[in-house]
């Protein structure tokens, strides 16, 4: 088993590039020949009508499960299927062992619809820290890295939040209301006032990027599956954001995490939109 942060970063300085490969062969041969192709046999609910599941999904975590493992060996890999399958894999998190964390069909219900808006999400973390991170939307065919303390980069250039411009209206992705509490309804409102222009959330691996491009302002969401922020937290740390959560704090892939939470292109927009949902709550 990998037993120090000196072999992982070993690792990170020669095999990104056979990550990347292993994220793009899984959605060559197990995402995009589906898209658009589904039958209804390969489309199944998990915990409702908004919680779906294809065999893209699961054939894509499969093949990276095995993959992963293989590049990195000790590591292990929780992935949101397999969790569904078995709610202890998720406990992997908070291990001594290297972690992958896999969403393999992010905006799994827009990839049903046949809309291009869908990502896989691929984070590694140890020891409750996120190292890398890669994010491939590949009805798009655009790829986004991040390796902690190496900055993050969209199809090879570098990637810069930046800072929102003054005087106007922040544009802030939000959880979906099917997806939030009565009390976390109650916060996200307080988006909703002068000088802010919330909307619903797509997929949250591409908002998060949208986020890392400067593209949308900040985001704020009210679950804590790691599979679905892993990744993007840190694309948008390495392209110069930061995020925090309703208690103040960064917000924690191990869980335990006080919601709503933002993320945002700098430092400043974050502690705005926190004082908003804070005055919701």
């Amino acid at each position: 088993m990998i037993q120090d942060i000196e072999t992982i970063d070993e690792f990170l300085a020669h095999r990104t590039d056979d990550v990347e490969e292993a994220v793009r062969t899984a959605a060559a041969t197990e995402i995009m020949p589906r898209f658009r192709q589904l039958a209804a046999h390969e489309i199944d609910e998990k915990s409702g009508p908004h919680d779906l599941v294809t065999d893209a999904d699961r054939k894509a975590e499969e093949f990276l499960t095995e993959a992963l493992v293989k590049l990195l060996p000790g590591s292990v890999v929780v992935g949101e299927e397999a969790v569904h399958a078995n709610p202890a894999t998720y406990e992997a998190i908070k291990g001594e062992a290297p972690v992958w964390i896999v969403d393999p069909v992010d905006g799994t219900r827009q990839f049903v619809h046949g809309d291009p808006g869908f990502c896989t999400l691929v984070a590694l973390a140890h020891r409750g820290v996120l190292l890398a991170s890669w994010t491939y939307a590949p009805a798009r065919d655009q790829l986004a890295v991040a390796v902690r303390g190496r900055g993050a980069v969209l199809d090879g250039e570098p990637l810069r939040a930046g800072s929102p411009a003054p005087g106007r209206d922040l544009e802030v992705a939000t959880s979906h209301p099917d997806y939030t509490t009565d009390d976390q309804k109650r916060a996200l409102l307080g988006l909703w006032t002068d000088g802010v222009s919330p909307r619903a959330c797509g997929s949250a691996g591409l908002e998060y990027l949208a986020v890392a491009r400067g593209e949308l302002d900040a985001t704020a969401f009210s679950w804590e599956a790691a599979w679905d922020h892993a990744a993007g937290l840190l694309l948008v740390e390495e392209a110069g954001g930061a995020h925090l959560t309703l208690a103040g704090e960064p917000f924690r892939i191990t869980g335990g995490n006080a919601l709503p939470f933002t993320a945002a292109r700098d430092a400043a927009t974050a502690r705005r939109v926190l004082g908003l949902l804070s005055g919701g709550a």
